[in-house]
């Protein structure tokens, strides 16, 4: 099997086959245990051979989480390897160590050795590429002696007038040394300047980290930078470097030392000195929550000093981040609003509006995909002026809106109907197996289920009607829902090969207990009488019950809890 075959097929969840809680107690163990070897014990089976293999099979299941989860050690190598945790690199760890923390701090070392010996066969390329584009022609015509002389231009002129090119590579040498090739190349309205860097950073400590540096560009530079951890919650960094250039030497300074103030917060107290850009003080505020980030920050220095405020509101469940910043200074003042948006796993856009005095109206777009990055400064007017800033807003907006519905979708879906496919085929026959085991589990639940049943109906309690697992038709009441099951037989080119909703009727009422069902927030296809029809796909389990002879209905999402009773979901009344 491929891997992404096997992406959608996770390994047995063992808290998941006895339902119950990862901070379950032993109690709450050894009583899901009992349970289900009540109903799955061989020795209950022996009169038909061939329930009695499938209930031993079931049953060795069972007994392997109770065994794993009731152990100590076990259940820790478990909760933090995994299966196969369990099977290889656990025991190597168990060997070495006595406790449950020691075994995931153990666990902690053999993945960060592994991360360095990643780190030693592979590089980090980084790079950023900016096209400046000057269009004010769009909503400021600018009109010369010639035009005025001879007709006006009826397109309006747009033109490229400047572009940078960084790219930078790491090139670990050693576990404790980097190497760093770095280049930078700039053209602006026709002049050009490049430069050309290598450094090596060596861990001197896990408190710290020093790291050489030269290059060439207007001049010879030579620097050095020292990172040092103070404390917990502080740190410094130095960088000081030489510039020889026509002029002569030019020396430069900065430091930079950080504090965390809480949980969310840090502050930053940089100082600058020397080279070109003048000398300044930086005092910088940054607070990062799950739904915000801020950044506030002052600088008092020569030739330049400012205030500035940056916000940002982060949508995770749209995978959507709103900004919005303001700038003061003795340059002007600049305001910034925009929007980014993730469209991959590790690729997004953005779109930013800057007004300011005097650069004007500008708008920066932006395409980051995994290490490399494009942006695109256009600058549109050279004073602030409402139509500019209205088309620098709403066209952005239609033409990611239209992207999105005519081509960004129908790719998005188009690959995950391919990879469904792909992984279907890929796992045919683990699904065959998946699909009779639940189906022979069902059958050595039926004498569990007519005894609870009885039961729940002489004391008018829990009786569930129906139950139905899968991709569910959106509207779709449940008497509406067809209920296939695919044959042992199928095959995956088949367009029936696999029954998107199941009944998981009888399953659902052997796991209730005194009138009560509870059903853990995690993924309900491995339960006891469950598979997956419909790998890949988001599915919801629909019930329908009966309790104190009032009919109920309740459907949730697969990876939602479900507590039953729940009188709010009636949806007729019996007397």
């Amino acid at each position: 099997m491929d891997e992404e075959g096997d992406s959608i097929l996770l390994e047995d969840n063992y808290y998941q086959l006895l339902n119950i809680s990862k901070t379950a107690t032993p109690e709450e163990i050894n009583s899901a245990y009992r349970r289900f070897s009540r109903i799955f014990h061989p020795d209950k089976h022996s009169t038909d051979p061939n329930k009695q293999k499938w209930a031993e099979q079931i049953f060795n299941k069972v007994k392997d989480a109770y065994e794993v989860l009731s152990d100590s050690h076990k259940r820790a190598i478990y909760d933090t390897l995994g299966k196969r945790g369990l099977e290889v690199e656990g025991w190597e760890i168990i060997f070495r160590t006595r406790t449950p923390r020691e075994i995931r701090e153990e666990y902690e070392r053999l993945k960060r050795e592994r991360e360095e010996r990643r780190l030693q066969q592979s590089a980090n390329p980084r790079g950023t590429i900016t096209l400046s584009i000057n269009a004010t022609d769009l909503f400021m015509k600018y009109y010369d002696e010639y035009d005025i002389l001879e007709d006006a231009a009826i397109i309006p002129s747009i033109e490229v007038s400047g572009m940078t090119i960084q790219q930078s590579i790491d090139a670990p040498v050693t576990l404790r040394n980097t190497a760093t090739l770095s280049g930078n190349i700039s053209t602006q309205n026709g002049t050009g300047t490049g430069s050309l860097t290598i450094s090596n950073r060596h861990l001197s400590s896990e408190r710290g980290w020093t790291e050489l540096e030269c290059g060439i560009g207007n001049g010879p530079v030579f620097g050095f930078k020292i990172f040092r951890t103070i404390s917990r919650l502080m740190f410094v960094n130095c960088w000081t470097g030489l510039q020889f250039t026509p002029r002569g030497i030019v020396p430069s300074f900065a430091s930079t030392m950080a504090l965390q103030l809480d949980a969310h917060s840090v502050g930053y107290l940089t100082y600058r000195a020397g080279g070109q850009s003048g000398s300044s003080m930086t005092s910088t505020y940054v607070r990062d929550s799950e739904k915000y980030h801020l950044n506030t920050a002052m600088q008092i220095g020569n030739p330049h000093s400012f205030i500035s405020f940056n916000v940002m509101r982060k949508l995770p469940q749209h995978d959507l981040k709103l900004r919005l910043a303001l700038k003061f200074g003795t340059f002007g003042a600049i305001a910034e609003y925009g929007a980014e948006k993730k469209v991959s796993q590790n690729s997004s856009v953005s779109a930013a509006v800057m007004l300011g005095i005097p650069s004007g109206v500008m708008l920066k777009l932006k395409w980051s995909c995994s290490s490399q990055t494009i942006v695109v400064p256009i600058h549109l007017c050279e004073e602030v002026i409402p139509s500019p800033v209205f088309y620098a807003t709403v066209v952005p907006m239609i033409s990611w809106l239209v992207l999105k519905k005519l081509v960004l979708d129908p790719i998005a879906r188009e690959r995950q109907q391919r990879e469904r496919q792909r992984s279907m085929e890929a796992n045919f026959e683990r699904l065959q197996e998946m699909q009779r085991q639940a189906r022979a589990t069902v059958e050595l639940m039926r004498e569990t289920y007519t005894r609870i049943r009885s039961d729940e109906e002489k004391k008018k309690g829990l009786v569930i009607i129906k139950a139905l697992y899968g991709k569910l038709p959106t509207g779709a009441s449940d008497h509406e829902i067809p209920i296939e099951q695919s044959g042992d037989t199928a095959s995956p080119e088949s367009p029936n090969a696999y029954s998107e909703v199941i009944d998981v009727t009888i399953p659902v009422q052997c796991l209730t207990k005194d009138s009560r069902l509870e059903l853990l927030e995690a993924s309900k296809y491995e339960l006891p009488g469950f598979y997956d029809p419909c790998a890949g796909d988001e599915k919801h389990l629909t019930i329908q019950y009966m309790f104190h002879n009032n009919l109920h209905c309740c459907t949730v999402e697969d990876n939602q809890s479900v507590i039953l009773p729940r009188n709010n979901h009636r949806i007729k009344n019996r007397s």
